[in-house]
């Protein structure tokens, strides 16, 4: 299993029962693929699309149908079809209950920053910034390190913010931590690790949960 699998594998079991959960682009549209049986649940995607089903299996992408980041998607039945007007006043309108997003940064205090890094060109910011503030959980899907091992979960980021204090959970390949008013507290570690190699790759304190455990996935 790849860490990506594990983090959505995880992400997917947030999902309860009648919720309406938008999905950012790249990893979160993986959840799709792990929603537990039985849990119906209805993804939204912020360019006007409710309904939207499991990624198609190869040869059977259709190109008019793809998902916010421009990838094959499908729609279950009785899915829906709208513009962009729409889709962000549910968004805006406090209609969405979970909302899932990478991150390039996430800190203490529930602050993030996800959609730029100075210097470097951009498609644009996205729907980020109004779903962070629309939806009423907010969860971030992400590796816990950069590539060259730096912590990507800090004491305070340093990338321009998307929003601030906003930020409700985050999932990780290592971890799966709570932002609380008192701080970060480490819920559940994956398999095969301690909570001191996971603290070692966090810049921000964790505190250690009383309920903490394994990850299940």
């Amino acid at each position: 299993m790849t860490s990506k699998e594990l983090i959505a594998r995880r992400v997917a079991k947030e999902f309860k029962n009648n919720d309406i959960v938008n999905l950012g682009i790249g990893m979160p549209t993986m959840t799709t693929n792990y929603i537990p049986e039985g849990v119906n649940v209805t993804i939204q995607s912020e360019h006007g699309l409710l309904g939207m089903g499991p990624k198609p299996k190869a040869g059977e992408e259709n190109w008019n149908l793809v998902d916010a980041g421009g990838q094959p998607a499908s729609i279950i039945s009785g899915g829906a079809f709208f513009d962009s007007a729409m889709s962000f006043t549910m968004i805006r309108g406090g209609h969405i209950d979970k909302t899932v997003l990478g991150a390039l940064q996430v800190d203490q205090y529930g602050n993030l920053a996800n959609w730029m890094i100075p210097g470097k060109l951009l498609p644009g910011m996205g729907g980020a910034m109004d779903l962070v503030v629309g939806a009423k959980k907010v969860i971030i899907a992400m590796e816990h390190t950069t590539k060259d091992g730096s912590p990507k979960i800090l004491k305070e980021c340093d990338l321009p913010l998307t929003a601030c204090n906003q930020v409700d959970l985050i999932i990780t390949n290592m971890a799966v931590i709570e932002v609380t008013k008192s701080g970060l507290v480490l819920k559940e570690i994956a398999p095969g690790l301690t909570t001191e190699e996971v603290q070692i790759a966090t810049e921000a304190e964790l505190i250690i949960g009383n309920d903490l455990k394994v990850m299940e996935i």
